[in-house]
């Protein structure tokens, strides 16, 4: 990550991230504001959620960091423009209570308000690019 060139923004999605990779939920905690909204729109495979406040946000969290062994998490990509930063990633999970693999392409957006995330919007699919129909152009 290359924090030189950060926007205050980036900064904070940064620092969730950070504390999201070790496992610290109470550090991830700490970067979502007392009013933050999460949604995700769910996949094929997971359903759809939303979360509120610093203890939805820890709920989601946790969630991600008990349930959940992760194989990776890619953030591969930053757009940022103002209080916004979107990521374009892929993951790759494993239940700890089924062994299900979860694989997943998203796309996030943050919303940054006065130093804190006050939203967090996940689109994912787990969808393969393998599996998807041919020709969506007709021909």
């Amino acid at each position: 990550m290359n924090k030189v060139m950060s926007t205050p923004a980036r900064q904070i999605v940064d620092k969730m991230l950070e504390a999201f990779g070790s496992k610290n939920v109470d550090e991830v905690v700490k970067t979502f504001s007392d009013d933050a909204l999460l949604i995700y729109h769910g996949t094929q495979i997971m359903p759809a959620a939303k979360f509120s406040g610093k203890e939805g946000a820890r709920m989601f969290f946790e969630f991600n960091i008990n349930a959940l062994e992760v194989v990776f998490f890619n953030a591969n990509q930053f757009v940022e423009e103002g209080n916004t930063v979107i990521i374009l990633g892929n993951e790759h999970f494993i239940s700890k209570e089924d062994s299900t693999h979860l694989k997943n392409s998203w796309v996030q957006v943050y919303t940054i308000t006065d130093g804190l995330i006050s939203k967090m919007e996940e689109f994912a699919t787990s969808a393969q690019p393998d599996h998807y129909g041919g020709n969506a152009g007709g021909k």
